[in-house]
């Protein structure tokens, strides 16, 4: 099935209405979808370097709004939420989350959880909803995937603007291991910076 929707994706990219429908995966994939946008990105910037603004405006914009769309699922339809989260393995993990949410640094580590969620290849569908699940506050929330979307995609769009057909074979042999990499840097960076403001207060 995911190699059918892989597949479908790609076909997508070359589509005359490619930007709608790069829209619509970057939306849906944020809440329930498996399938990454990047997919669809990659193949659209190489083959319209014109546009690679527009391409990375698209993705992350409907991106974010998809999480948002996945946090009210996970708000207000707690039990379909739940089956997403069961789909993807993460059911029995979500029920320790609000309990160490409210420990002391428990804010802290989901924004890192989140963060990475957002830019890495872990299932950002899967954090939209458990944001909501546990009531996380919307407004950081919302803040946090424009951050982390918004940094992955610039980095993917201008990347393959500026590489082409190369930064391509990279992202299907690396690309996963590299991004994962790039983001717990990230996070520790920001975890050594928030470290030090705290002991100076």
């Amino acid at each position: 099935m995911f190699k059918n929707l892989y597949k479908k994706c790609l076909d997508l990219a070359g589509h005359k209405s490619s930007k709608y429908y790069l829209a619509i995966v970057s939306f849906v994939e944020s809440s329930f979808f498996p399938i990454p946008p990047d997919v669809m990105v990659v193949p659209m910037v190489i083959s319209k370097k014109a546009d690679f603004k527009k391409i990375f405006f698209i993705t992350t914009i409907f991106s974010v709004l998809g999480g948002m769309f996945g946090y009210v699922i996970g708000a207000f339809f707690f039990e379909f939420g739940a089956h997403i989260m069961n789909f993807y393995g993460y059911e029995d993990k979500l029920y320790n989350l609000k309990e160490s949410l409210i420990k002391n640094d428990g804010f802290y580590a989901w924004l890192g959880i989140l963060f990475l969620a957002g830019f890495t290849p872990l299932p950002y569908k899967v954090f939209t909803i458990a944001s909501g699940l546990i009531g996380f506050n919307f407004l950081i929330f919302v803040l946090i995937s424009l951050i982390s979307r918004g940094l992955r995609f610039f980095l993917v769009s201008y990347l393959s603007y500026k590489f082409g057909d190369l930064f391509n074979e990279f992202m299907d042999k690396h690309g996963s291991k590299w991004f994962t990499i790039i983001g717990i840097l990230i996070v520790i960076v920001g975890l050594v910076v928030y470290l030090i403001l705290k002991s100076n207060v």
